[in-house]
């Protein structure tokens, strides 16, 4: 059964335009691991537009499945990692202009950097995954910096998911091919961006994909219908679409 991680940014987004003191990230996580999900996910960006390190602190010492920490590269962030030691990091590019994460990490220019970040990680006792572009020339280059420090890897399932039409089975099709590959090589796969009630179906149908990382559309829906509800009904459209 694929797992669904929850990710929380948007909640700490919409504290975040009144730096107020809600709503809590720390309460919603606990609505949705009570709800069913088996962990949360924040981004911890260099900008700190939605969560903040003190997030970070307190939802270790409360979530009860898998935190999953996303965060780039860089030395400030895996300083903190390495002191606050959070159960998975999930290394993403990043930059100051985009609205959200705009594409996977490019590992035919940086898997040197990859490299060293994912060592520093690992010596820390730390999971460590990638957000890559489902294609299958990022895997290989995955595949030669090997399982050593990489535990997994999660698949940027934002084409899929906003090709509403005929190219979306190719997508899928494609999302199949590309975990399919990095399961052969050892590695745990996960995917995530831009997923909704509608389109999560046959991406969790995909027996090789281990967990999904949902944030936004569930933060949405919750506002409609509350979090819990929101996540129930998640769960649902992923066991029986």
């Amino acid at each position: 059964m694929t797992l669904l991680s929850v990710n929380v940014d948007h909640v700490a987004t919409l504290r975040q335009a009144r730096r107020a003191s809600y709503p809590d990230v720390v309460e919603a996580a606990r609505i949705a691991e009570a709800a069913g999900a088996s962990g949360i996910t924040v981004h911890l960006r260099s900008d700190r537009r939605h969560i903040q390190d003190r997030d970070v602190e307190v939802l270790l010492d409360t979530v009860k499945g898998k935190l999953n920490v996303e965060m780039a590269a860089t030395d400030e962030m895996l300083s903190i990692a390495e002191r606050l030691r959070p159960q998975q990091v999930t290394l993403v590019p990043e930059s100051p202009e985009e609205i959200t994460t705009e594409g996977g990490l490019d590992l035919t220019t940086h898997s040197q950097r990859i490299a060293e970040a994912s060592s520093r990680l690992r010596e820390a006792g730390i999971l460590v995954s990638l957000f890559l572009d489902p294609d299958l020339a990022q895997v290989e280059h995955l595949v030669r910096l090997g399982t050593e420090n990489i535990t997994g890897f999660e698949i940027n399932t934002d084409t899929y998911t906003k090709d509403s039409g005929r190219g979306a089975s190719h997508h899928l099709d494609t999302i199949s091919t590309v975990a399919e590959a990095g399961r052969a090589a050892g590695f745990g796969i996960y995917a995530g961006h831009g997923l909704t009630r509608d389109n999560v179906g046959p991406i969790a149908a995909l027996a090789t994909i281990e967990e999904l990382n949902i944030g936004h559309y569930l933060v949405a829906r919750a506002v409609m219908v509350g979090l819990d509800t929101a996540v129930r009904e998640m769960l649902d459209a992923m066991r029986t679409d």
